[in-house]
């Protein structure tokens, strides 16, 4: 697997949470079937405002299943969600309530491809969010720039590339200001030469203190913006630490392994 680095994070750019704050985002508990299969097993995770986390583990451990459960895209079972301090019901509302919060890029970049890049970041505004027309576009526009592609707004997704897609994605979620952002596997349905492009991007984001939590395999990005790396396996957290404990002193014997399969690709 890829391990390509991105431009670095500054030092000093660690998450700072006020104590009358609640967490962005509480996990107790947590499990969750397919049917007779046992995919997230009891877990507990707390992530604070502007704190950047990475998930790895291998195909299967839970990993998406996670994060999406974050935004109710997946449906648990047991245990409690809490969002900007928020609970997650089964309320319709409620659900679209956190979704407001919650930003997510797919693996896929899951872009309407009747529709140019400009229109693509403006649909969520004017339908969900109720925004005018010319206020979307403004916004949309503000965060393409961001993204480094404000010169092709105008054309459609087909018309770009994987990598170029990818950050048409990230520029779109942003559209609806979130507070945190979640990344399934953004990087994985690419070339190895549009990597580093959509890294850069994450990078700029965590730069600018946005609270991410990424399921990757790019280690390289783990090393340089995580806060805290999480390696999951068979439904469970089996390890998480500070980066440089992390890839230097692993304390399970199934992460070593892990690592030492992933870093020698």
């Amino acid at each position: 697997m890829s391990s390509q680095a991105a431009t670095p994070v500054p030092e000093g750019t660690s998450p700072t949470s006020a104590s009358d704050q609640p967490a962005m985002i509480e996990i107790s508990g947590l499990n969750k079937w397919y049917g007779d299969f046992h995919v997230l097993r009891d877990i507990d995770l707390k992530v604070e405002r502007g704190e950047r986390i990475v998930i790895c583990g291998p195909s299967g451990s839970g990993k998406s299943t996670l994060i999406r459960c974050i935004n109710h895209l997946e449906e648990h079972q047991q245990g409690d969600i809490v969002v900007d301090g928020m609970h997650m019901t089964e309320d319709v509302k409620r659900i679209e309530q956190i979704r407001r919060h919650v930003g997510m890029v797919f693996q896929h970049f899951n872009l309407f491809p009747h529709l140019s890049v400009l229109e693509n970041c403006c649909i969520a505004q004017t339908w969900v969010q109720r925004r005018p027309l010319r206020e979307a576009e403004a916004t949309a526009m503000e965060y393409l720039e961001r993204v480094q592609i404000a010169d092709q707004a105008h054309k459609y997704p087909g018309q770009l590339s994987g990598g170029q897609q990818q950050r048409v994605a990230i520029a779109r979620a942003l559209c609806l200001k979130p507070e945190v952002m979640l990344f399934d596997e953004p990087t994985s349905a690419l070339d190895p030469e549009m990597i580093k492009e959509v890294l850069d991007v994450m990078v700029e984001l965590a730069r600018d203190g946005m609270t991410m939590l990424c399921v990757t395999h790019e280690m390289g990005f783990a090393r340089t913006v995580a806060d805290r790396v999480i390696f999951m396996d068979q439904g469970q957290i089996i390890e998480e630490a500070p980066p440089e404990t992390f890839f230097s002193a692993p304390r399970s014997e199934r992460t070593r392994l892990f690592l030492s399969q992933i870093l020698g690709h």
